[in-house]
């Protein structure tokens, strides 16, 4: 089954840091580009972090940059988002995804089912 799995979601207080996992199963994601993308409730989906498949570049939108780190493990066939100094409008539901590009704009193709990040103040 092609699948994307997260995990690492908490509730967390501000300031406060989480790390969360990607584990891909059923194909390889190491050809693809990957993507952390957020929602939270009456909002928009945000593109949070991005890295290419080959040579590793990264994108964040400015949001969050300085903040979150995304990294891939191929061989463990996982991407990664180390996010720190978390704040309140942190909060969403996360999840990974293929996308065909880092930017602001992509959109997430095979998705998973995402894990709750709850910053309190």
């Amino acid at each position: 089954q092609v699948q994307l799995v997260e995990s690492g979601g908490a509730l967390v207080q501000s300031g406060g840091s989480l790390r969360l996992s990607c584990v891909a199963s059923g194909f390889s994601l190491a050809p693809y580009f990957m993507g952390w993308f957020r929602r939270a409730p009456g909002k928009e989906r945000e593109t949070v972090a991005c890295i290419s498949s080959r040579d590793l570049s990264t994108w964040y939108p400015d949001s969050v940059k300085g903040r979150f780190a995304i990294s891939r493990d191929n061989a463990k066939n996982s991407v990664y988002l180390q996010m720190n100094s978390l704040k309140p409008e942190d909060t969403a539901d996360y999840y990974c995804a293929t996308v065909s590009h880092c930017s602001s704009d992509t959109s997430p193709l095979l998705k998973g089912q995402g894990t709750q990040v709850t910053v309190s103040s």
